[in-house]
């Protein structure tokens, strides 16, 4: 009896590692970046603009190309994506597009995964050592985790996430930290609720205003 017991547990165990398997299957975005291919097949980017990349923060900052169109901004972000899915398409979201500046935003995905800050920190590097190796002169703005009002049960992986990334940051010329957690926190220390949408994890056009005015000095560098 207990032999059919610890039988179901492994197959019920075994299951669940396959569900998580195919969670984190990077083909799962193989239809929008099938739609990124169609949109540069109608007209390319120039090469040395600015892509912005990440999840669905980056995807829904829907004003960036317009707002900073004197940058030249290149729009490639995936909803739900994490930083291993952004090495995973590094040729057809960044390689291909030359750029001068990358605007970068992940983490956020990976926490909530269940993913440590070390393998976030881990990944973050990856991302950073393929771009120096095929676009040596290109710089790097990492967007820090955002804190949020769904997700502030796991403000501290994410705070721990930022920190490692921002001191290894700071080391390097060609990398830049870019701290939106500070000013989207109120006075009581935690994620400001209006500028949020409903679901309490994507933001409106105040957070939105809050992104544009750190990633800014960016842009300018």
């Amino acid at each position: 009896m207990k032999l059919i017991v610890l039988a179901c547990v492994t197959i019920i165990l075994g299951l669940g590692l396959l569900e998580d398997c195919k969670a984190q299957d990077p083909t799962r975005f193989a239809d929008q970046i099938a739609a990124f291919a169609e949109a540069d097949q109608k007209e390319m980017p120039d090469k040395g603009k600015i892509v912005f990349v990440g999840s669905s923060s980056i995807r829904m900052w829907k004003e960036a190309e317009e707002k900073f169109e004197d940058f030249g901004v290149i729009n490639r972000g995936f909803g739900g994506s994490q930083t291993s899915d952004a090495i995973y398409y590094f040729d057809e979201l960044v390689l291909k597009y030359a750029p001068s500046k990358i605007v970068f935003y992940e983490g956020d995905n990976d926490i909530a995964s269940g993913k440590s800050p070390k393998q976030v920190f881990k990944d973050f590097k990856t991302f950073v050592k393929k771009v120096k190796k095929s676009l040596p002169d290109c710089e790097i703005g990492f967007v820090a985790i955002k804190p949020s009002v769904s997700r502030w049960n796991l403000a501290e992986e994410m705070v721990e996430a930022n920190a490692s990334i921002a001191k290894y940051c700071s080391k390097r010329d060609h990398l830049t930290y870019i701290d939106v957690w500070r000013p989207m926190l109120n006075e009581d220390g935690k994620p400001k609720p209006e500028i949020f949408l409903e679901d309490n994890l994507h933001m409106n056009e105040r957070g939105y205003a809050i992104w544009n005015e750190q990633v800014l000095p960016f842009l300018k560098k």
